[in-house]
């Protein structure tokens, strides 16, 4: 078989598997085609209007939250029974009339909601016949097409939920409950918000779609392929330099991407050739690639939707979880390329070259001018934008608008005058490394857009879905302009060919849209499932009692347990759908037993901790689907790809333990700046010795007492409380009745704690810390009250008197009556950062020691 042939047939092979994970199996033709065709694109456009502020502007076609998520559902059905075989053996090339009626009774048990959607409203908790029956069909049409898109697991799963709510009243001891009548269960699972139709449909529907569009269409345009080419101009020539820019580009299009599948697929093709051809097995280079692929999912600002089911969970603005989760993400990137230096080190590796032969100190020279010329208009357009809103008003919006298109119309004049990227090839053998330069002009206008969604999330504090739809709307004018553009800037005179193709590529980002979110719209459905039987049945106390029993009341061995349990849940599901899983479930249970062991955590770190253990099923074995698209490509063996993986990310296991411990990592509590430099300087310094520990490198081949003492030195350097806690108690008791004082006197922003004595729904007893962060209200009264309690003094008690629902203090686990035993203030005591120098002077010892040898016993090898 030739080369041409065989990349053919492994492209093939990988766009099967994407589909078969993320779109569907079935390649229709004629009707069929044209049908799932409409549907789709009538599904974005929707998407597109909902999410747009064109109703009410014009006062029409004003759609609530509660309909719009039933038809995001109905698309959803209409798509996942029209592209999802039932079987493997199923038909891929037409849909059975057994789908059809699939897909007719569950889009008709849909839209039913939408005909009656007042009648239902008027009758809460009291279905009718038509009601229940309606209800049994739409729950089991979901579990069908659970399966079909999402995978057994989760269909599974559900079943054993909604047997449960049904077998309560038969089940031993912990595991009984009063059970729910089969009119309650479907109240609860489809006539009300509180199961399937609840938050994580809700998020799906109002924000997940359109940052899905948005990197379908950046994808389509073509920066995907250009942060890849980047990424390999950039890095090609460094030792290991194909891996190092897979590590790289999988970093900037995990950004954009909402599948970790599709993400290792994409840089995949490109750079694992080119890892194998450099001198990485086939094994290796498909870990990496996959470790990469997976690791995008934690990248903000997409975070593979889960950031925004984070903000709604915790209660937080979209902002503040891409404040939290960016350290950690660059951490586990950072640790990668490491251990991908280190790969290419033990293998006396040598970058491919350059193809410029332009001198490097000149090169180096452009580089440095872009990057300050970047700096400088970055510089511009911020302290611009707030000089325009001064002056212009109202129409400042307008004037910049004006200016963003004025600074597009002049990249794509700068990029004509540059060749267009190659796209990525497999057939064709890449042996120098393009000038990163040249490179870098050819899609500097594939930047405005992120611009310009990061600006309306993070400053002009737009809700997630607007800006989305901001970022979306550039992208089309984007899309259905660059071609002719540049037709017109080169002379090339053929401007409605240009603009036809911008067209069929939108109209295909539409659609690829569509056909992504269908299994994350089933998915984020089927999940509501599991959340109603939580608030249903009240299992989540037995998860608590049952992790509390099996630990022992140890901590550390009952966050190893959750892990254990979110990486199972995890495996076979997509990022969203296990992430909702595993926050229903295990997020509460840490966040209980964690207080009753006096370590007061915050809720996001608890949702992180289960949503990085989630993810990682993506490369755990047997399941790991990324480990198998990667082997597809590498042509290695799918599990032994995975086992390799999996090894690659223990860095990324450690983090959720080190900011459960030490929150400082998602930069909670960090008073200044310099703090906040001695924090990210000594985290990656950490995150090096571990992977230096792990792999048994650092500048050469470890001795057993310098790995030990680089582990010492990273638990250190990420935890160097915890030996100051040995002599000294960080917090000094005061008594229950100084919490108003002290809330009072603490700046805003600020987190206090305090001991209360509460009880658990089994009606036991129980102490534990509670921290809870201050931000609105001028008086302490106030600030608490924005916290979400009441504080009272009944004689010489203190006690909470009231607890505002869906609250930071409910999220606690606050009761109306719990008694304030008392208030933790942070102790006077030396920094805990003065333990960082022996730590480094111990770090300093053991390169000193592997310089001399590496000196004495390798030959130096090129970089």
């Amino acid at each position: 078989m030739s080369d041409t042939t065989q990349s053919a047939a492994t492209r093939e092979q990988l766009e099967t598997m994407v589909a078969e994970a993320d779109t569907g199996g079935r390649k229709t033709t004629g009707f069929n085609k044209k049908f799932i065709f409409g549907v789709a694109l009538a599904w974005a456009l929707f998407q597109l209007w909902y999410a747009s502020p064109l109703p009410y502007a014009f006062n029409f076609g004003i759609i609530n939250d509660g309909k719009a998520r039933i038809i995001h559902l109905a698309f959803a059905f209409m798509l996942v029974f029209a592209t999802f075989p039932a079987f493997k053996a199923s038909s891929r090339n037409t849909i059975p009339i057994g789908d059809w009626i699939l897909a007719l009774l569950s889009v008709g048990a849909t839209l039913y909601l939408m005909a009656f959607y007042d009648a239902i409203a008027l009758r809460p908790g009291l279905p009718t016949t038509i009601d229940i029956v309606v209800s049994i069909v739409g729950v089991l049409c979901l579990l069908e097409a659970a399966r079909r898109a999402v995978g057994p697991a989760l269909a599974a799963i559900a079943v054993i939920m909604l047997i449960y709510i049904f077998t309560g009243p038969w089940l031993p001891g912990l595991l009984a409950h009063k059970g729910a009548s089969l009119s309650r269960a479907a109240s609860q699972m489809w006539l009300t918000s509180e199961g399937i139709f609840g938050v994580a449909l809700g998020v799906s529907t109002s924000v997940v779609f359109l940052f899905v569009l948005f990197g379908s269409l950046l994808e389509r345009a073509g920066a995907g392929n250009y942060f890849i080419q980047l990424a390999f101009a950039m890095l090609g020539t460094y030792r290991g330099g194909p891996a190092k820019a897979g590590v790289v580009a999988s970093g900037l299009t995990g950004m954009i991407s909402g599948s970790s599948i599709a993400n290792t697929v994409t840089t995949g093709t490109f750079t694992i050739p080119l890892m194998k051809r450099v001198g990485y097995s086939a094994v290796k280079a498909g870990a990496i690639e996959s470790a990469a692929g997976v690791n995008g999912q934690i990248m903000p600002p997409v975070m593979g939707a889960a950031a925004f089911l984070i903000a709604e969970y915790v209660g937080i603005t979209y902002a503040e979880v891409v404040k939290h989760a960016f350290l950690p993400a660059i951490l586990t990137y950072g640790a990668l390329f490491y251990i991908v230096d280190i790969e290419a080190a033990k293998a006396h590796m040598r970058g491919l070259p350059r193809a410029s032969t332009a001198p490097v100190h000149h090169v180096l020279l452009r580089a440095l001018m872009t990057v300050c010329g970047i700096v400088v208009l970055s510089g511009l357009i911020y302290y611009g934008i707030g000089w325009t809103k001064t002056a212009f008003g109202n129409a400042a919006t307008w004037v910049l608008g004006i200016a963003l298109i004025a600074a597009y119309v002049g990249l794509i004049r700068y990029k004509a005058k540059h060749p267009d990227l190659p796209a990525d090839d497999l057939t064709k053998a890449i042996v120098k490394v393009p000038d990163f330069y040249t490179t870098a002009n050819t899609g500097l206008h594939y930047l405005l857009p992120v611009i310009v969604l990061i600006w309306c999330l993070m400053v002009e504090e737009l809700s997630p879905g607007l800006s989305a739809f901001w970022g979306t709307a550039l992208l089309i004018f984007v899309m259905l302009t660059q071609r002719p553009l540049l037709a017109f800037f080169r002379n090339e005179h053929n401007y409605v060919a240009r603009l036809r193709d911008g067209a069929d590529d939108l109209i295909a980002a539409f659609q690829g849209a569509s056909r992504n979110m269908t299994s994350v719209g089933i998915a984020t459905a089927a999940a509501g499932i599991i959340v109603g039987t939580v608030s249903l049945t009240g299992i989540g106390l037995v998860m608590t009692e049952i992790v509390e029993a099996v630990s022992g009341g140890n901590l550390f061995v009952m966050l190893v347990m959750t892990a254990v349990i979110c990486l199972i849940l995890g495996m076979g599901m997509p990022t969203t759908a296990s992430y909702v899983v595993v926050a229903t479930l295990m997020a509460p249970v840490l966040v209980e037993l964690a207080s009753q062991n006096d370590l007061a955590v915050p809720l996001v770190a608890v949702h992180m901790f289960v949503f990085y253990f989630g993810l990682m099923a993506d490369v755990t074995p047997p399941v790991g689907l990324a480990a198998y698209a990667a082997a597809a490509i590498s042509g290695a063996d799918p599990v032994k790809t995975g086992v390799q993986a999996f090894r690659y990310e223990i860095r990324t296991a450690l983090l959720p333990f080190i900011f459960i411990f030490n929150t400082q990592l998602l930069l909670i509590d960090i008073g200044s700046w310099s703090e906040l430099v001695l924090v990210v300087l000594s985290a990656t310094i950490a995150m090096g010795c571990f992977v230096a520990a792990t792999q048994g490198w650092m500048l050469t081949k470890s001795r057993w007492y310098e790995t030990v003492a680089l582990f010492l030195i990273c638990f250190t350097l990420f935890r160097p409380g915890f030996w100051l806690d040995q002599i000294i108690d960080p917090y000094v008791t005061r008594p229950a009745a100084d919490l108003v004082r002290v809330a009072n006197d603490a700046p805003p922003g600020t987190t206090i704690r305090f001991r209360v004595k509460s009880q658990t729904r089994a009606g036991d007893e129980v102490d534990k810390v509670i921290r809870l962060t201050l931000r609105e209200g001028a008086t302490g009264p106030e600030r608490l009250r924005a916290a979400g309690l009441d504080v009272m003094t009944v004689g010489d008690r203190t006690q909470i008197g009231n607890v505002r629902f869906g609250s930071q203090a409910t999220k606690y686990g606050l009761g109306n009556g719990d008694q304030i035993l008392s208030v933790l203030l942070p102790a006077e005591r030396p920094s805990r950062f003065w333990l960082y120098i022996p730590a480094l002077v111990v770090l300093a010892g053991i390169v000193l020691l592997q310089r001399r040898r590496q000196d004495a016993l390798e030959p130096a090898t090129a970089r």
